[in-house]
């Protein structure tokens, strides 16, 4: 089986755009459709579906798309290992994180990464709403949270504390809680469910930190949106240290019940499908997020 025509069929799968796959590929749109024509009838299947309108991917070419993307992976693996350092990583690697994160620690990181490895390509897919890893096609994602999912491997980047915080307008109109019991009446900016949650000090000592109990007028499913609306004095919220480190330094927030975190073991990770080749490209971008972020207890440089 000719292994460019299925990186072309995995390209193709990707953007669901047969001229723009042969394109990143130097082929023409017509040798592109013809390999790919080519490698259907080798396997004896339709992988896609061809309209004037669209391309979309097939059952067949959905049940075989992981299997393709092992056997590149694992070609790409043992030319490395053959070609040694010099080689160096290449092509594209498929990257998903939260939006929030990405922009405040991953964005100013670009230019030294591409500096180290010019041949490879980060195709970034951005959001504060979780994707999925193996659908979504990813080569690595970055969640927070436990690795409970058994479809998944990874590795630690850094722990994800989560604080409560406020504006000190906020707090000079509404007042300082000093207890967890004085969150009652507060106004919460809440991220996405009201479900009751923990605090728990350095003491092991927990607390109900209960939505019901406070006034939530605003909910919000992004962290930037969060963050802005603390800003703005709209109540306190619960936030990543990662996401309000600067502002918590330089006073344009304040940390609400310091001795006090989420008592939810948040933990941020780079995770990967256990079915997929751990390739050169995965391997140094994980390297390198962990060699710049990994093991910061605050976030605050």
């Amino acid at each position: 089986m000719d292994t460019e025509n299925l990186r072309l069929f995995v390209r193709a799968a990707e953007r669901l755009n047969i001229s723009a796959a042969g394109r990143e590929l130097g082929l023409a749109p017509a040798v592109a459709s013809a390999r790919l024509a080519s490698l259907e009838r080798e396997l004896g299947v339709e992988l896609l579906r061809r309209t004037t309108r669209k391309v979309s991917l097939s059952l067949d070419g959905a049940d075989f798309l992981p299997y393709a993307r092992e056997i590149l992976a694992q070609a790409d693996a043992g030319r490395a290992a053959l070609g040694g350092a010099n080689s160096g990583p290449k092509g594209t690697l498929r990257f998903a994180a939260p939006s929030s994160f990405a922009q405040l620690h991953i964005m100013p990181l670009l230019p030294e990464f591409h500096r180290r490895h010019p041949k490879l390509t980060l195709d970034l897919r951005l959001s504060d709403t979780r994707f999925d890893a193996i659908e979504g096609s990813f080569d690595l994602a970055l969640r927070s949270g436990p690795l409970t999912d058994s479809s998944l491997k990874g590795r630690k980047l850094a722990d994800d504390t989560r604080v409560l915080c406020a504006s000190p307008a906020y707090l000079e109109r509404r007042g300082s809680p000093e207890t967890p019991a004085d969150l009652a009446g507060h106004d919460l900016i809440a991220w996405g469910n009201l479900e009751p949650r923990d605090l728990v000090n350095s003491d092991g000592e927990t607390a109900p930190l209960d939505p019901a109990s406070m006034s939530c007028q605003t909910i919000v499913d992004d962290g930037d949106a969060q963050r802005m609306a603390t800003l703005a004095g709209a109540g306190l919220s619960m936030n990543s240290l990662w996401n309000v480190a600067a502002e918590l330094a330089t006073g344009r927030l304040i940390r609400v019940l310091p001795g006090w975190r989420m008592n939810d073991h948040a933990v941020l990770w780079l995770v990967y499908p256990r079915t997929n080749v751990l390739t050169p490209k995965t391997r140094v971008f994980m390297d390198f997020l962990i060699e710049h972020l990994g093991n910061r207890p605050d976030w605050s440089a």
